[in-house]
């Protein structure tokens, strides 16, 4: 049994660290933003006031927040994780945030003592449930080496990609890639609905050729069916890459398609959708061409 800590317990952390209660190791979280589900504490959760609270009992402390702030507070803070730590215990910050921000907290990490891994996740909440993320992490590998059991329990393809932050990069990088494939899946289902064809069938005839995608499987049909409801939520995907052209900025580097997919998911934000899934980005796409891909 390990003594693990877990702050962020929402739509993603709550069945990862389900996962590790499950498989026997003691959980500690925080309450310091909202009490914690009465259902996790008669599982066994123990409720710590602080994160340094729950620093100073665990060996590991895995993260899953919103975006970089919170995780900067969370452990930074005067009661954060970094004022419980000591020598060989292990922060993972499993969120999806600034791959450059990491690399700095990484550094203030290891001035406590502590270890660090960058381990953002891909799978959205089908995958945490199913215990089947891809793991993109970012860190030493000896620290790998001695979470690696845990990730285990909570996802299928991990992979160590290279030092802090390149588990962050490696997560910007699959957002980017996501939005555009996304994006082509829409207009060309939007340009074979206005040419008169069948968007249906064009998607079937397309999934047996080389433009068969995960993407054009699952979204393209959520196109067609008009099957918004999230999913991975257009918000999310807005924040994630704005930290991808955050970072190419930073680094002097043009993504001109990442940033006409961001624009199109503000579109999107800008008439209500912020809440609905990224599959949703063909609605910008309706909008300038004053035309449904399909009715129902």
């Amino acid at each position: 049994m390990t003594e693990i800590g877990f702050i962020g317990l929402g739509i993603m952390g709550r069945p990862m660290a389900e996962h590790l209660l499950a498989a026997g190791h003691r959980l500690h979280t925080s309450s310091h933003h909202k009490p914690v589900a009465p259902d996790l504490v008669e599982k066994g959760v123990v409720v710590h006031a602080t994160p340094q609270g729950v620093a100073a009992a665990s060996e590991i402390v895995f993260l899953m927040l919103p975006d970089t702030p919170q995780v900067e507070e969370v452990l930074f803070s005067g009661d954060g994780i970094a004022a419980g730590l000591s020598a060989g215990k292990i922060v993972v910050d499993m969120s999806s945030i600034s791959p450059m921000a990491t690399k700095e907290f990484a550094k203030r990490v290891e001035k406590s003592g502590g270890s660090y891994l960058d381990a953002p996740v891909s799978g959205g909440e089908v995958g945490a449930k199913a215990a089947s993320l891809t793991i993109m992490v970012g860190g030493p590998q000896a620290t790998f080496d001695k979470v690696k059991p845990l990730f285990e329990l909570m996802g299928k393809n991990i992979t160590l990609v290279g030092g802090n932050g390149d588990g962050q990069t490696t997560k910007v990088a699959n957002q980017i890639i996501v939005a555009l494939t996304i994006e082509a899946v829409g207009e060309a289902l939007l340009f074979a609905s206005k040419a008169g064809a069948d968007p249906a069938k064009v998607r079937q005839a397309l999934m047996g050729g080389f433009a068969s995608s995960r993407i054009l499987e699952v979204h393209g049909e959520r196109m067609v069916k008009r099957s918004f409801d999230p999913g991975f939520r257009i918000g999310l995907h807005q924040k994630d890459l704005n930290l991808a052209l955050q970072s190419a900025r930073s680094l002097g580097v043009s993504l001109p398609n990442t940033a006409t997919a961001q624009e199109l998911l503000n579109t999107c934000v800008a008439h209500g959708g912020k809440g609905w899934d990224h599959s949703a980005m063909v609605r910008a796409l309706e909008i300038m061409a004053n035309h449904q891909v399909a009715t129902s």
